[in-house]
């Protein structure tokens, strides 16, 4: 499938993702709190649909096809903003989640593990 994606938007894009099929990492934020929900990721008609249709879609790894999220489960990502960070290469997203981000059915995908943090000084 071609993208439509403007091709001035496409040229910033810096795509370096995993195995080399050009993939962008898409942090997904809620829109209201700043809370992080997930990470997906996005080639450029994923970008471009959800651009288009305000609807987060992505491509699956596991899979090699696009999802639309909440397609499925009903837990859908309306997206307010797309953002592009300032090296071209990451995404964010901010999002109204509705139900669950995660595939597990957790309200975010970092829910699970709370990591140990040494207990030696902080350096700002």
């Amino acid at each position: 499938m071609t993208s439509s994606l403007d091709p001035g938007l496409a040229s910033r894009l810096k795509r370096t993702g995993p195995d080399s099929l050009g993939l962008l990492p898409a942090v997904v934020q809620q829109h209201d709190t700043g809370e992080v929900l997930m990470l997906g990721w996005m080639d450029e008609e994923a970008l471009q649909r959800t651009l288009t249709t305000g609807r987060a879609t992505y491509w699956s790894r596991s899979r090699q096809e696009y999802w639309v999220k909440g397609d499925t489960s009903g837990h859908v990502q309306h997206v307010r903003e797309v953002r592009l960070d300032c090296d071209g290469d990451t995404l964010l997203l901010r999002v109204d989640q509705v139900g669950a981000a995660c595939h597990t059915g957790d309200h975010t995908c970092f829910d699970a593990d709370l990591l140990p943090l040494g207990t030696g000084p902080v350096t700002p």
